[in-house]
Order: structure tokens, then C-alpha cells, then sequence
């Protein structure tokens, strides 16, 4: 069995995560417990950078739309958060995706919706 890629750093994200399930709990809308990430991390000393903007190439061009990732954690893994009943499959193609147009190696997947923090783990 091979190592779990980013171990530490993913284990203090989701960490991070759960704080911030067990104090706002479901219902919110996304952006809500991204506001709440930005503090906690703050607090914690971990770099971020909230909604880091990345180009999309397409065969040999650059295409005008740009993607959005909601966070860069420790400049090498991607947060996506979610706050819907379950993490559906259209977001785990877009974390591959993201994966792709960033380079980066890892992403996670948190969802605030449901009734206990769900998250999954995505490797490029």
C-alpha cells in the first residue's frame, strides 16, 4: 500500500473542516462556510489563497474562460466546497479536471450539507 499523498496537510484541512461543520452545522450556502475556512486558516497559520484563478488550456491555446478553484491549501492542494445533500459525480469530474488544468496532485472535496461533514479525497 502506497503512502496517503499531502497526509499531514490534508488531515489539518479536513481538521479545519469539521471545525467548521460543528460550529455552523448544515444549511448555509457555500460561500458562508468558505468565509468561515478563510478565518480558520488564518487562525491556524496555513497558507491559502481563496478562489486562485487558473487558465484552461485546449490543444495548443489558452482558452478565455478561466476556472476558479475555491482554495489553494499550502500551494499544492486544491479545496472544493460543497454545501448539497451528497457529493455528487459531477463533482468529482471537476475536481479531475481541476486537477488537470492546476498541475496539482490532490483534491479535496468537502460538502457542508450534509448532516455530518462529508468529504472525499481526489488524486491526480
Amino acid at each position: 500500500m502506497s503512502d496517503i499523498i499531502y497526509k499531514t496537510e490534508s488531515y489539518k484541512i479536513i481538521g479545519i473542516c469539521m471545525e467548521v461543520h460543528n460550529n455552523l452545522g448544515p444549511g448555509f450556502l457555500e460561500i458562508v462556510y468558505k468565509d468561515a475556512l478563510e478565518y480558520e486558516f488564518s487562525l491556524a497559520g496555513i497558507p491559502f489563497e481563496r478562489e486562485k484563478e487558473y487558465a484552461v488550456k485546449y490543444k495548443e491555446t489558452i482558452l478565455p474562460h478561466k476556472f476558479y478553484a475555491d482554495f489553494i491549501v499550502y500551494d499544492k492542494i486544491i479545496l472544493e466546497v460543497k454545501a448539497v445533500s451528497e457529493i455528487y459525480d459531477k463533482s468529482i469530474a471537476q475536481a479531475i479536471n481541476y486537477l488537470s488544468a492546476s498541475g496539482c496532485k490532490l483534491s479535496l472535496i468537502a460538502n457542508f450539507g450534509e448532516l455530518s461533514l462529508n468529504y472525499k479525497r481526489i488524486i491526480k
